[in-house]
């Protein structure tokens, strides 16, 4: 029998009413797993009134409460950590290790939401005036929208909906149609830990159903992790609806190879950066910047990237797993005969990448290109596949100048062993967020995800205290309240506070 992974509104796990469905398949084997029917225009409308409804109790929950809610579900997702890395793995194609990571980085962000209380302390300043105090307090917005990519199936609705729900609003998740099986775990952990009704609301569907989200007059901010064309998309369309809008996007990571670098630290580092998750990461290194002498070490980088192999999950062998989807493989491959077709010195050709006992898997192999320039598409672009470009410079100025000319500012490393180049790289990269001899700088979740330029569409980023800052509005009371009934001897025509 065909699983049918539902909705959840209103507290029910129901099959979406729409007349559009979709397969999800295993990226290991083509192997049907489910069957994800979209949610109709009626299902959307349910949630977002249900979620409104809700609102208006759920905000006057004392915040001690909500927060005990965090701590409740960060039990569960900690007791439940490795069937949801095993979900997870199976949905997305990660190896188990990757997955288990997944799944932290998103508890993580949960354990932050457990500090609720703090976070939404205001600020008071006593006698600003005769017998007059102001302070401010943070309140909910109301319904939130949470849009996420397959790439990370845990981590990135953890970004979301725990935060949201601690400050006070109600939240409907539409996970990506691709990998909703982590998502519908996390939803029945979340209602286990005691949820109420309507708190939070997970609908399923494409752009017609985001649509649908962002032009409801009920909801009031929208959160998304994706590509650059679609981040776009909702930021115009939820901007126009005169909503408050976060879009994490697309990205081109530079990492800036110092020739005082420890060259083995540099390699091993630059392995995982490169190909892990099958490149399938806003994070990932996808641009090895060698400055001066230290393109020697990519050949020696080159054999050990051969050395990888993509496998599936139960594999402990394999390095990282396969692309999301046929269509995922097909655009990485095409933008690698662009490469050629351009003049990059491919040095390393993962096209023909098989597995076995997984022929149908969407393999590819580790893939080096050398003398990359600026032009090409292969650096132009996004290719989201374990695909390293090689570049190099003469000295810091240029890997400086490569690097902020470039649309993308998500994140960027520097390897050097001199303190003073990487207080300037971190000082003059036009770059959100800077690891210095760290690959892939994701902040914990105390930070907030700090990408730029094209990387980010928004004003407050995911999770920390800006995050906190983007799911609620700041109220300012100025009260005075006078010692005996007397009134004032005449009446202020001023603005002056007296």
């Amino acid at each position: 029998m065909t699983t049918i992974i539902p909705q959840f509104i209103n507290g029910e796990y129901l099959p979406g009413q729409s007349t559009e469905s979709q397969s999800i398949v295993d990226p290991a084997t083509q192997q049907h797993l489910a069957n994800l029917p979209y949610s109709s225009e009626a299902d959307i409308e349910r949630a977002i009134e249900g979620a409104e409804k809700a609102f208006a109790s759920w905000r006057k929950v004392p915040v001690p409460e909500r927060a005990r809610l965090m701590l409740r579900y960060q039990h569960l997702l900690k007791a439940h950590h490795d069937e949801l890395a095993e979900i997870l793995a199976q949905d997305n194609g990660k190896t188990f290790e990757d997955a288990m990571g997944d799944v932290w980085r998103g508890i993580e962000v949960v354990e932050q939401a457990c500090n609720i209380p703090s976070l939404l302390m205001g600020e008071t300043v006593e006698n600003v005036a005769r017998d007059v105090d102001t302070y401010s307090i943070t309140q909910p917005l109301g319904v939130c929208v949470g849009i996420t990519p397959f790439n990370f199936p845990a981590m990135i609705p953890l970004w979301m909906f725990p935060l949201a729900i601690a400050c006070g609003n109600t939240f409907i998740l539409k996970p990506s149609e691709q990998v909703p099986m982590t998502a519908l775990r996390l939803v029945e952990l979340f209602e286990e830990a005691g949820c109420p009704s309507g708190v939070l609301q997970m609908v399923h569907g494409g752009k017609q159903q985001v649509d649908a989200l962002l032009d409801a007059p009920l909801t009031r901010a929208i959160s998304f992790v994706g590509s650059v064309p679609v981040g776009e998309h909702i930021y115009r369309r939820g901007c126009h609806q005169l909503k408050r809008v976060q879009c994490m996007a697309g990205a081109k990571n530079h990492m800036v190879i110092m020739p005082d670098a420890d060259k083995n630290t540099v390699i091993n580092n630059l392995l995982g950066a490169a190909v892990g998750a099958a490149g399938q990461r806003c994070m990932a290194i996808s641009v090895a910047v060698f400055v001066g002498d230290a393109i020697q070490w990519l050949d020696e980088l080159t054999e050990k990237l051969r050395a990888i192999r993509p496998g599936h999950w139960k594999d402990p062998e394999a390095g990282y797993g396969p692309l999301i989807s046929p269509a995922a493989k097909q655009r990485v491959e095409a933008l690698i005969a662009a490469g050629v077709n351009e003049g990059a010195n491919l040095k390393l050709d993962g096209r023909q990448c098989q597995v076995a006992g997984f022929p149908d898997g969407n393999w590819l192999g580790p893939t080096v290109f050398a003398d990359v320039t600026t032009d090409m598409r292969i650096y132009r672009e996004e290719i989201f596949g374990p695909v390293l470009c090689a570049m190099q410079v003469a000295n810091l100025d240029e890997a400086l100048a490569l690097v902020n000319n470039s649309p993308f500012g998500n994140g960027t490393s520097i390897f050097t062993a001199s303190g003073a180049a990487a207080r300037r790289y971190q000082s003059e990269v036009e770059v959100g967020q800077v690891g210095i001899n760290i690959p892939i700088p994701v902040p914990l979740p105390f930070f907030s995800f700090t990408g730029w330029k094209k990387s980010f569409m928004g004003d407050l980023h995911a999770y920390g205290k800006q995050a906190v800052r983007f799911y609620t509005e700041t109220k300012t009371i100025t009260a005075r309240w006078p010692e005996d009934d007397a009134s004032s001897s005449a009446p202020n025509m001023t603005i002056s506070l007296k």
